[in-house]
């Protein structure tokens, strides 16, 4: 088991993925974000059904960190409720996992 985690969100437009992978690199609270999309959402929101076209955020940082990267998706995020879900890395290459350790910032 590493320190290290996956977070995902989702967010309505490509610029707004851009800006918070922006956002999220130049506070170096993440080493990477990767936007891919757009995918098609489907869900239930206050009692509906609804769909929304969405773009995939994956950011790439450490288990310390998680609660300044979940503090500025928060801020920069336009829905009431967005998804941020954390996934441990178990396993990871030694030489990546030291790239993405010296990318984030030292408490």
């Amino acid at each position: 088991m590493t320190d290290f985690i996956q977070v995902l969100t989702t967010i309505d437009t490509r610029d707004g993925a851009a800006d918070m992978a922006k956002r999220l690199l130049d506070k170096r609270i993440a080493g990477c974000v990767q936007v891919s999309g757009p995918v098609t959402s489907f869900y239930r929101w206050q009692d509906k059904i609804e769909t929304a076209e969405e773009w995939y955020c994956v950011v790439k940082t450490s288990s310390e960190l998680y609660p300044d990267v979940e503090r500025e998706i928060r801020n920069l995020h336009p829905y009431e409720e967005p998804e941020i879900l954390a996934f441990q890395v178990a396993e990871g290459s030694v030489t990546y996992l030291d790239w993405l350790a010296g990318t984030l910032k030292k408490e």
